[in-house]
């Protein structure tokens, strides 16, 4: 087959994917990209670019340093920084199988990747480096990439973080029951920017396990980290605490300084101006309607 570029639009950043001559690779490997397909754009107006060619090879060692291995929950991510302040990373899945080299730019503006393995590998090691990629490539443009599922109520996004598995889809799940006006907006990874002096949160084509690819934008109305608890309550985070429960929720590289602190300042100007909520809860009704009253509320009576 022959080479092909497709350009996409995603939390109105653009976002430009190359497929080198291949067989194997091709938009196939992406079908949530879709909804998000939008018409060639300049090249100096792409947020990153990214060309996939299996004929990629690693950069030699003494041109790499290795800065760590990390376990993504999904399987290990091996990160080398290279001599000329990009990064290299192989992303391997669940079994320990090397899906995908990457290797990028500084600012990940420029990015390569090479695929291997089946079908199922090369879906999971294209998204990773594609989810990777548009993260830090966000730190120089008051973008994040967040861990949150993301109810839309009355214009409104609402967004829910916690750890894997402590009901965030759960709680989203029971605003759409039970709160007239929701829609669903993503389940896994949103985008939230700040443009100018606003905070807008997007859909993206990662969604987890919930097939959920919107092209959708809203202002951002509250952030709230759910906590198991035996009855309902709601409280609003102090700036400290809010900084503190809402880092941890965003993609982040610590041994990158420059990147590293540009999303802790976006963060900083998020929490500035969005409310950041714990929800100590029940899966149940009444821990919807609580918390949406106390979220909504803020919007009409800061």
């Amino acid at each position: 087959m022959a080479e092909s570029t497709n350009d996409f639009c995603i939390a109105e950043h653009n976002v430009r994917i190359i497929f080198k001559e291949s067989h194997i690779n091709d938009m196939r490997l992406l079908p949530s990209f879709e909804p998000f397909r939008s018409s060639p754009v300049q090249q100096e107006n792409l947020f990153f670019q990214l060309t996939v060619d299996d004929t990629l090879r690693p950069v030699k060692k003494e041109h790499r340093e290795r800065i760590r291995t990390f376990d993504t929950g999904n399987g290990d991510t091996i990160v080398d920084v290279l001599d000329n302040g990009g990064y290299q990373y192989i992303i391997k899945d669940l079994n320990g199988a090397d899906c995908c080299l990457l290797i990028t730019n500084k600012d990940f503006s420029d990015c390569q990747c090479a695929l291997n393995g089946n079908y199922n590998m090369r879906c999971f090691g294209l998204n990773n480096a594609l989810m990777l990629i548009f993260a830090f490539a966000g730190s120089r443009q008051n973008t994040l990439m967040i861990h949150a599922s993301l109810v839309r109520c009355h214009g409104y996004g609402y967004a829910f973080i916690a750890k894997s598995g402590t009901g965030k889809s759960t709680q989203v799940s029971m605003w759409l029951r039970y709160i007239e006006g929701c829609d669903l907006m993503n389940d896994d990874n949103p985008v939230v920017r700040l443009i100018g002096d606003e905070v807008f949160i997007y859909g993206s084509p990662w969604s987890g396990k919930t097939p959920c690819y919107r092209q959708v934008k809203a202002p951002l109305g509250a952030i709230t980290r759910i906590d198991r608890a035996p009855a309902n309550s709601i409280e609003k985070l102090p700036p400290i605490e809010a900084f503190a429960s809402f880092l941890p929720s965003c993609s982040t590289m610590k041994w990158d300084k420059d990147i590293f602190n540009a999303i802790c300042d976006t963060v900083t100007k998020v929490v500035e101006r969005v409310g950041i909520y714990t929800l100590h809860c029940l899966p149940n009704e009444e821990a919807a309607r609580v918390c949406h009253q106390a979220v909504a509320k803020h919007l009409t009576n800061p």
